[in-house]
């Protein structure tokens, strides 16, 4: 009866808390790298769901207004009225919309040279907005590919150090070798509760990126063939 009892109170007494306190410094140094690249990665994934979210939302707005019908000239206006910077689909419109306003009026510019002006100062600026949508991806997965490893070698160093401790001792029991390897598990664990949601995120949020930029690619294309026409029927009402 006494030994049950004090195989319960054991057993009782092996907290998560108490466990990490008495893991060997380097796995306390392992572990507090996984919590903190777990606390930066959801940092990461609230900001950059919200930021996708945002971004569809406006590239949604945007496509209902641009062909709506309305003139370009007061679209333009709007879209960079207010002083705010132009994200998204947006920014690629103005982009390109300067350039065209600045180079239509110049009547020695070739048609050739207006849509190639216009395209490249929207791949410009398409490449700023892909730079924006795949921001701190790697992070994600580098903490989703590296995570199980790093707290796999937190594990590994602290059972071995849990058995080499268990050389000096007599006699050994279940009791004895529990708190070692459960200090060392943990390890395991926060590496595991540090790479699944990174991985998930990663992998979501790597193909919101792309259907957003497949939608902006498709948009330049779309603006160069109306810049394309509208510079050939002008220059066949000025012949």
């Amino acid at each position: 009866m006494n030994e049950a009892v004090k195989i319960s109170v054991s057993n009782e007494s092996l907290s998560i808390l108490d466990l990490i306190l008495q893991a060997s410094l380097l796995v306390q140094i392992v572990m507090l790298i996984l919590v903190a690249a777990s606390l930066v990665s959801w940092t990461v994934i609230f900001t950059k769901a919200s930021m996708l979210k945002r971004l569809r939302q406006e590239a949604d707005d945007f496509e209902a207004d641009f062909w709506s019908g309305g003139e370009l000239n007061g679209l333009y206006r709007r879209c960079t009225e207010g002083g705010e910077e132009p994200v998204g689909m947006t920014s690629v419109f103005v982009a390109g919309y300067r350039e065209y306003s600045r180079m239509a009026g110049n009547a020695s510019v070739e048609r050739t040279d207006l849509v190639e002006g216009v395209q490249r100062a929207m791949r410009v600026a398409l490449s700023r907005e892909i730079e924006a949508l795949e921001a701190h991806l790697p992070f994600l997965a580098t903490v989703g590919s590296t995570s199980p490893y790093v707290g796999l070698f937190g594990t590994v160093w602290g059972i071995m150090n849990s058995f080499r401790s268990l050389g000096a001792l007599q006699s050994v029991s279940i009791a004895t070798v529990a708190p070692g390897i459960s200090e060392a598990l943990i390890a395991t664990a926060m590496g595991l509760f540090a790479a699944i949601p990174a991985v998930i995120a990663y992998n979501r949020f790597s193909a919101g990126a792309e259907s957003l930029i497949a939608r902006y690619d498709v948009f330049v294309e779309e603006f160069a063939s109306i810049v394309n026409r509208q510079a050939v029927s002008g220059r066949r009402r000025g012949g």
